[in-house]
């Protein structure tokens, strides 16, 4: 996926690219996660869209659930959603990083051989 160590920078141009690219993906993970805990709220909690958008979102962002948890299935989807989302945060900051610490790394290393 990435330019070897031994292979020239990759261009801007390219860079950005790849940026976007990852970006893109960490996106599309990111909604996709939402959706799952829109969905898994409106399920368990009976909650209107509005409201599992409103609870997913802020657990997903690591703020906690608004409105309060009454059913034994919500406390138990709450829970793991909780803990899916923290592993998501972890996946989608680390997807986002990834391709500018290899940039970071790979010049170093060119810089080093010089």
């Amino acid at each position: 996926m990435y330019e070897h160590h031994s292979k020239p920078l990759l261009p801007r141009k390219l860079f950005i690219r790849r940026l976007l690219g990852h970006f893109s993906m960490a996106m599309i993970i990111l909604f996709l996660s939402l959706g799952l805990g829109v969905a898994g709220y409106h399920v368990t909690e009976g909650l209107s869209l509005i409201d599992s958008i409103l609870n997913a979102s802020m657990i997903l962002g690591g703020m906690g659930p608004v409105d309060a948890i009454k059913t034994p299935g919500g406390k138990l989807f709450a829970s793991f959603y909780s803990l899916f989302s923290g592993i998501i945060f972890l996946a989608v900051v680390g997807i986002i990083i990834a391709p500018i610490a290899h940039r970071l790394l790979h010049k170093l290393h060119l810089s080093a051989n010089k």
